[in-house]
């Protein structure tokens, strides 16, 4: 249906209607998501009394199978390009979201939860792909970070109609989101060139060399603790928030303190940093935050210590986001690149399975106001940290890549990757 055209082959014009079609789908994208996910665990545990275990349990194996099978259409990516693959997967998506609106027990939770995971991995590792391809290693962080912003625009508008709907319907959070998916669809469709992301033809060697390749994949085992963290914003601190301010709406009065920082900071606070900070180093010091806002939920005793917690969990993210995917993108074979993304997704699958599931246990087992489960996390996303700063030297590689045509970035977006 497609017929990609090679990286070093895109023009200007195509390579600005890319990064314009992937900066609106993201910001659909992080509205529909953060519009129904974070409220799962509010509408299943608060409102039908179900534990907190049995939500993780969903959310883990949504989080599982969404990474797993990211590593497959990260591979079909590399063969036929990002373009089908982000539509069908952004319809797919909408059809999870639309299910859930009428699920109500354990097994039909979980498979509108697996059909939103399949639609999101068949977009996930072909988004990043195509941004990495799109960008240069001069301007990639820069448009990560502005990814970021976009994001945390998206995230706010999200959390904030979700917590307005949810007052009527559940149901009625869950169509909406998944409607959002559908207007992705329509964009990417009609604006987005049909690229390819791999130099040269795609081989199928690619996964075999994505996981020889041993400074890759020691990048991502360590990545599953920052990713175990990462997932604890959107189940146990939400359960944490309505519990101590007693209200749903804390869900996203925390979402939209993490959408202050993300708009106000995640541009300018990295921008700013990376004179001093190698991405590396931001990745890691935006770990070591995360882990003290985790700890400050622990000691949490009211609703203003909750949303400070949030506060310091978001500035790490704004940290660590671009950090983190800028390194991947760094040390992927631009040969396999689509590979190298889908294998990539396996840390967050791990990771944050393990997060989803394991932070639940834990936040049942540790009982109302215990501080332990906070402790664990933190420590969990400390330890890392200091993976990371002691294989430093590794991970600052970057691979070199066939040059690529100059862009003038377009005035939406020209900001983000000026000098």
């Amino acid at each position: 249906m497609f017929r990609t055209i090679a990286p070093a082959s895109i023009s200007p014009a195509q390579r600005r209607r890319g990064i314009h079609a992937l900066m609106i789908s993201n910001f659909f994208a992080w509205a529909g998501f953060f519009m129904v996910i974070p409220l799962v665990a509010v509408h299943y545990v608060d409102h039908l009394g179900w534990a907190a275990g049995t939500v993780g349990i969903i959310l883990a194996l949504r989080q599982f199978c969404q990474q797993g099978l990211t590593t497959l259409f990260g591979i079909v990516c590399d063969r036929v390009g990002p373009k089908p693959l982000i539509c069908a997967g952004m319809l797919v998506r909408a059809i999870g979201f639309a299910a859930m609106a009428y699920a109500g027990t354990f097994t039909t939770v979980l498979v509108a939860a697996l059909l939103a995971a399949l639609g999101g991995a068949m977009f996930e590792s072909p988004k990043s792909a195509s941004l990495a391809t799109l960008s240069t290693p001069e301007t990639r962080q820069r448009l990560f970070s502005t990814l970021g912003v976009i994001g945390g625009v998206g995230t706010t508008l999200g959390t904030q109609l979700g917590a307005l709907l949810i007052r009527a319907d559940f149901a009625l959070v869950c169509l909406v989101g998944a409607a959002a998916y559908v207007v992705i669809f329509l964009v990417v469709l009609v604006t987005m060139p049909a690229i390819g992301v791999s130099l040269g033809a795609a081989e199928s060697s690619g996964l075999r060399r994505a996981f020889a390749d041993r400074t890759f994949m020691a990048f991502l085992i360590i990545l599953t603790g920052y990713w175990f963290a990462w997932t604890q914003f959107g189940l146990t601190i939400s359960l944490a928030a309505t519990e101590i301010a007693g209200t749903d709406s804390a869900v996203s009065w925390i979402y939209l303190v993490q959408a202050v920082i993300t708009v106000g900071l995640g541009y300018t606070l990295p921008r700013l940093l990376e004179r001093w900070l190698t991405s590396l180093q931001l990745l890691i010091a935006g770990t070591a935050v995360i882990a003290l806002g985790l700890l400050a939920v622990g000691v949490a005793t009211g609703t203003p210590g909750v949303l400070i917690a949030a506060a310091v969990f978001s500035l790490g993210a704004v940290l660590a986001r671009p950090g983190q995917e800028t390194i991947t993108a760094n040390l992927a074979d631009p040969a396999a690149r689509g590979t190298y993304f889908g294998v990539a997704a396996l840390s967050l699958a791990v990771g944050g399975g393990l997060g989803n599931y394991l932070g639940g246990v834990i936040y049942d087992l540790g009982g109302d106001g215990a501080s332990l489960p906070w402790i664990i996390y933190a420590a969990i996303a400390l330890s890392s940290a200091t993976g990371l700063w002691l294989l430093r030297r590794d991970f600052s590689t970057v691979r070199v890549e066939e040059p690529l045509p100059p862009v003038t970035p377009a005035p939406a977006i020209a900001s983000a990757v000026a000098d």
